[in-house]
């Protein structure tokens, strides 16, 4: 899954599914707010769209890429105030960003109103892909900047992405990302994390390890989350001196960052476990949740959650796919939002499976005072076909306890992907929604969807995604409620 193009005033309206209780504090989902790109663009490359930050309910701001009038792709910007979406804006490439920038935001997280901090990768002169991190501070953007990478940096053709950021306070956050180093046998793929202090970026630093890696670690990094500031968590994967790929937990503690660990799989993981973790969620008091996916003896492709409560990261458990999921239920995380916490253990996940008949389903499941229960199937509205190959639970949001809300995309009677919304009411998943496409629309396209998805209380939540307007042009929308 999941992307956008051209000016973009969109108006989506959730049918709600008939089978929710009167009585339920559901989201009144209405027509989304006007979301404008940049005069002259053609659209959002790939539809993707793919962060969303808020500080409180209407003040939120969200980040992807366009491509501009001449065809090249610019950092996108999107930001509203007080409950208005405001001009969009382009994000200034650095200085030595080529012609075509290629600027990406990957991530966005903002400390306060008008103060957050952007994230990604761009194309430089020399034809090399470069991280940037860049600032607003007091509602105004500054030049995205390169990021100075470790000291062991691959000069020529690097290729070095920030790929999260998140930003307790204005002004301080924490970030990670990947990239090349200039070993002299052969360039490796490593990790590094960098910090910020009063809107001062400090440089980059490798990732280390608390075991031995394999020459080339292959070091993935999918998400960073913040407790306060300097008090974080980092997840992904590496290749370890056995060839086995491992799931990989990273801290920084007090402003000082740890080696990287692997994190302790479930009794049934295979010796080549290929475990991997793409999304992490945290809340206050050092409690985190961790959803990845890991091969079993059996060689199917299972999901896994754990959980940290007091800095102690407890023993991954599989997660039991719903009642009718195949042998193999081949698990499949997008790596956005899909993991959310109301409180300390008490978290909820989504993602994407197959079940018997080889077709493929969303899936959700919580964590209720710690423990974990088995995935339920994501009920989809009344004709639908399955969820599909870019189909499923893509982000999940939870303002209280047993009242989450999800999203995601899935295949009509017709063939054509949907986006759909699902709320939770004391603990019950209900029936999905189908969010109305604006005039003309038929689909969200397979690289479309809602990618985020916030909620400052039960009844107010905030999505941002895209849809296919035609010709492989996407469009982006939000959808408020």
């Amino acid at each position: 899954m999941k992307s956008v193009r051209t000016t973009v005033v969109v108006a989506v309206l959730v049918t709600l599914a008939s089978t929710l209780p009167a009585s339920a504090s559901i989201p009144a989902w209405r027509a989304a707010r006007v979301a404008t790109l940049p005069s002259g663009a053609q659209g959002i490359p790939d539809g993707f769209l793919p962060t969303l930050s808020c500080v409180s309910a209407g003040n939120c701001e969200a980040g992807g890429a366009y491509t501009n009038a001449h065809g090249d792709v610019e950092g996108l910007l999107l930001n509203e105030t007080a409950g208005t979406w405001t001009a969009p804006q382009t994000l200034t490439a650095p200085a030595d960003a080529a012609a075509n920038p290629g600027v990406t935001i990957y991530d966005l997280s903002c400390g306060a109103l008008g103060n957050c901090a952007a994230v990604g990768s761009y194309e430089s002169h020399a034809g090399t892909t470069e991280a940037f991190v860049a600032n607003e501070v007091g509602g105004h953007w500054g030049v995205a900047r390169p990021v100075s990478l470790p000291t062991n940096a691959l000069v020529k053709g690097q290729s070095a992405l920030v790929r999260s950021v998140d930003c307790p306070a204005a002004g301080t956050c924490s970030a990670v990302g990947t990239y090349s180093d200039n070993d002299p046998v052969a360039s490796r793929n490593e990790g590094f994390f960098l910090s910020e202090t009063h809107n001062v970026w400090g440089r980059a630093r490798e990732i280390t390890f608390t075991t031995p890696t394999n020459f080339n670690p292959f070091v993935t990094v999918s998400q960073i989350a913040c407790v306060a500031s300097a008090e974080c968590t980092a997840v992904g994967s590496f290749i370890d001196a056995d060839d086995v790929t491992e799931g990989l937990l990273l801290s920084e503690v007090h402003g000082a960052w740890t080696k990287a660990r692997t994190l302790e799989l479930p009794a049934n993981a295979s010796a080549f476990a290929g475990a991997s973790l793409s999304e992490v969620a945290c809340v206050r008091g050092s409690s985190c949740a961790a959803l990845g996916t890991f091969n079993s003896t059996t060689g199917a492709i299972e999901a896994m959650v754990a959980t940290n409560h007091s800095g102690t990261w407890l023993r991954a458990r599989e997660l039991t796919m719903p009642t009718g999921a195949a042998a193999n239920p081949h698990v499949f995380l997008y790596g956005f939002t899909g993991v959310a916490c109301a409180s300390a253990l008490e978290c909820a996940v989504g993602g994407q499976y197959r079940d018997s008949a080889g077709d493929y389903q969303g899936f959700l499941a919580d964590e209720t005072h710690g423990v974990w229960g088995d995935a339920t199937e994501l009920a989809l509205p009344s004709g639908a076909r399955e969820a599909g190959k870019n189909g499923g639970v893509v982000a999940v949001a939870c303002p209280s306890a047993g009242s989450c809300r999800a999203s995601g995309a899935y295949i009509d009677a017709s063939g054509n992907y949907q986006a759909v919304v699902v709320n939770q009411e004391d603990g019950l998943w209900q029936r999905g929604a189908k969010v109305i496409l604006p005039a003309g629309a038929t689909t969200v396209g397979v690289d479309g969807g809602i990618y985020s998805l916030l909620c400052a209380s039960a009844s107010s939540c905030l999505g941002t995604g895209s849809y296919l307007k035609g010709a492989g042009i996407y469009e982006g929308f939000t959808l408020s409620g």
